[in-house]
């Protein structure tokens, strides 16, 4: 990691300490400040980990009302980003278990009616591309590619996050990109093969 980007990160930490320290006091301003910064990569981490796009907006918000409920917890001082991604990702498997629930009780219908897609986050890459890239992981590489490549976390924070050691993460990791690699040689050898 360069120096610049090292110092980077820190100022950003050192500003979302202050900001959250802010928020526990009651202050407004922080609050907005903290959705501001911070909803752009929790979107992004749901969008990629697969929950459906009219539930993306919805498991945000959830995630926030969660955050806000449970600010007293936090301990000042400690990393904001890798407390809120635990959210997240409870947030996230709560929305799962909910979905699974709900979608055990539905009736199927023969036809669907039509439905327009919500527009995309911009990323580099197609989320649908993406997140078929990543079908094959399983969930806890999924996880953690999402946190570490999408979000932008550090291994350190994502060890946080998942209540995991940094050794697991980098396990987790690394068999997550050997596999990835795997796919991505077969994909191009199919097309090399047409």
């Amino acid at each position: 990691m360069s120096p610049s980007k090292d110092l980077d990160q820190r100022s950003g930490e050192q500003e979302l300490l202050a900001l959250m320290e802010r928020y526990q006091q009651g202050d407004r301003e922080a609050v907005d400040e903290l959705v501001r910064q911070l909803s752009p990569p929790l979107l992004r981490f749901f969008v990629y980990s697969r929950v459906p796009p009219n539930d993306v907006e919805d498991m945000l918000q959830d995630c926030w009302i969660r955050i806000h409920r449970s600010r007293h917890t936090y301990q000042a001082g400690a990393p904001v980003v890798p407390w809120v991604f635990a959210i997240a990702r409870h947030t996230r498997l709560d929305g799962y278990r909910k979905r699974r629930r709900r979608e055990s009780k539905e009736v199927l219908v023969e036809t669907l009616p039509e439905v327009a897609r919500p527009a995309e986050p911009s990323a580099a890459l197609d989320p649908e591309e993406f997140t078929q890239l990543l079908a094959d992981l399983p969930e806890s590489q999924r996880e953690v590619i999402l946190m570490l490549k999408v979000s932008g976390m550090s291994l350190e924070e994502v060890a946080r996050a998942t209540s995991s050691t940094l050794g697991a993460i980098k396990q987790k990791a690394h068999r997550a990109y050997t596999k990835l690699r795997q796919v991505l040689e077969r994909q191009a050898q199919q097309k090399e093969g047409r």
